[in-house]
C-alpha cells in the first residue's frame, strides 16, 4: 500500500509539473525583468523554460545584468536578476541541482569549489535582486504581479562583521546585515518592508 501511494504521489506531481500552462517567450522576458532595475532591463540577458521545463536563453543581453524567468515547476512565483559576475555560482548551482543534489549538497560543494579557486565568485560587491510571492498572481493582460515584493541581496564572498561593519541578524524590519560571515556564499540581506 505504500508503494502504490509513493507512486501515486509521484504521478501527481509529474501531472501537475506538466499541466502547467507554457507561458510564451515574450511574457516570460517580461515577467523576468521586472525583478531588474527599471533603466536595465531592455539589454539585460533573460533566462526562462521552454516547454518542456528546460532552462533556456530567451534573449542575449548586452549589458552586465542577468535574469530569470519566473519556474512553473514551483509553487509560488518568483523571478530574479543578479550582475553577471554571479553566473558561475548560480550556474553550478543549477547544474548541481539538475544532478538531484539536495540544498546542503550544493552548498558545501560550491563552498570547497570556491576555496579551492575551480569555482569563480565575484570581486565587487554584486547585487541579486529578487521579486517574489508565495501567493502572488501574475496578470498575463496587463503585465503586473500582485502581492509580489522585493529582496535585495548583495554578495560580498567570505566577508565578515569586521569587514563590513554589519550586523548578523537585522536590527529591525528593512534593515541590511550580513549572512554567512566569513563563506563562500556571504552577503548582505535587504528584505523591505514593503
Amino acid at each position: 500500500m505504500k508503494t502504490l501511494l509513493c507512486l501515486l504521489t509521484l504521478l501527481i506531481s509529474v501531472y501537475q509539473l506538466f499541466a502547467q500552462e507554457f507561458v510564451p517567450y515574450p511574457t516570460q522576458i517580461e515577467m523576468a525583468v521586472m525583478a531588474c532595475p527599471e533603466g536595465l532591463r531592455e539589454e539585460a540577458r533573460v533566462y526562462g523554460y521552454n516547454k518542456t521545463g528546460e532552462l533556456i536563453v530567451l534573449r542575449e543581453g548586452s549589458n552586465e545584468l542577468v535574469c530569470l524567468s519566473d519556474n512553473p515547476g514551483r509553487e509560488g512565483f518568483e523571478v530574479d536578476c543578479y550582475h553577471k559576475s554571479l553566473e558561475p555560482f548560480m550556474a553550478r548551482g543549477r547544474a548541481l541541482r539538475s544532478e538531484g543534489k539536495t540544498f546542503n549538497e550544493i552548498y558545501d560543494i560550491r563552498e570547497k569549489e570556491a576555496i579551492a579557486g575551480t569555482l569563480d565568485m565575484p570581486d565587487n560587491p554584486s547585487t541579486l535582486w529578487v521579486y517574489y510571492g508565495k501567493n502572488a498572481s501574475f496578470d498575463f493582460d496587463h503585465g503586473e504581479l500582485t502581492g509580489g515584493k522585493f529582496r535585495y541581496v548583495v554578495y560580498v564572498p567570505f566577508a565578515t562583521q569586521n569587514t563590513t561593519g554589519l550586523p548578523l541578524k537585522p536590527n529591525g524590519a528593512g534593515h541590511p546585515w550580513l549572512m554567512d560571515p566569513g563563506k563562500h556564499n556571504a552577503h548582505i540581506m535587504i528584505s523591505p518592508t514593503n
